[in-house]
Formats: C-alpha cells, structure tokens, sequence
C-alpha cells in the first residue's frame, strides 16, 4: 500500500516484473527512461504505448515519460495517453514555437546564420 515512484526503467521487461512483484492495486508510478531508450536508436513512443498495455490492470499505476529530448515528446506522450512527462527549462523555452510559420522560421534560421558568420571575422 505505500505509494512507490519506479525509476530508471529502460524497458517492457523491468515494467512487467514491477507488475509482478507489487499488491495488485498499489500506487505505481513507472518512471521510463524514454528519452534514453530513443538515445539508443530504438523507438520509445513503441516501448511507452507497451508499458501502459502493462499497467493497465492497476488502477493505481500511472506511466511517466522521462528524460524527454525534444519539444515533440510532450505531443508523443499525450497522444499515447501517457499520465506524467517530465519537461525540463531547455524544452519549455521552446513551447513559444508551437505552431511558428515555418517559412518565417527558415527566414529566421538563415538570418542567425549569416550574423554568426559575420561574427566570426572569417573572410573569403
């Protein structure tokens, strides 16, 4: 009955002893390590939707999405039905382009480009 937070968690396996070892209605959170199993070359949105099949028998157990990478993981994690992300400073300084024009972006991205260059002092 004592409300457990399981973290490090790298994949279904380590979900499903978890599963196993814990009361059938105890208060789980699964702390998977998605941004580390996509660090690997291996899909993590394919692992995440597996682990909620998983938890899915306890009412209690809920999935958090840890160590996102990218802005797009908070979208991942949603449409999947993910409970918790954790989000830190480096991706919430981002959430003011959702929806940016991407040709205003691209604009913008060679903008920065040339004044990095000019910056630089190189010369042709």
């Amino acid at each position: 009955g004592i409300p457990l937070n399981i973290t490090a968690m790298m994949n279904t396996d380590q979900v499903y002893q978890v599963m196993n070892a814990t009361e059938k209605n105890c208060p789980l959170i699964f702390s998977v390590f998605a941004g580390r199993i996509a660090d690997t070359g291996r899909d993590p949105v394919s692992c995440m939707e597996k682990c909620l099949r998983i938890i899915s028998s306890n009412s209690n157990a809920e999935l958090l999405w840890a160590s996102p990478r990218e802005l797009y993981n908070i979208f991942q994690a949603n449409e999947i039905g993910c409970h918790i992300i954790t989000v830190g400073d480096s991706i919430l300084d981002k959430v003011g382009l959702i929806g940016k024009n991407l040709d205003e972006y691209s604009l913008e991205t060679v903008a920065t480009f040339f004044e990095d260059a000019k910056a630089s002092g190189f010369e042709l």
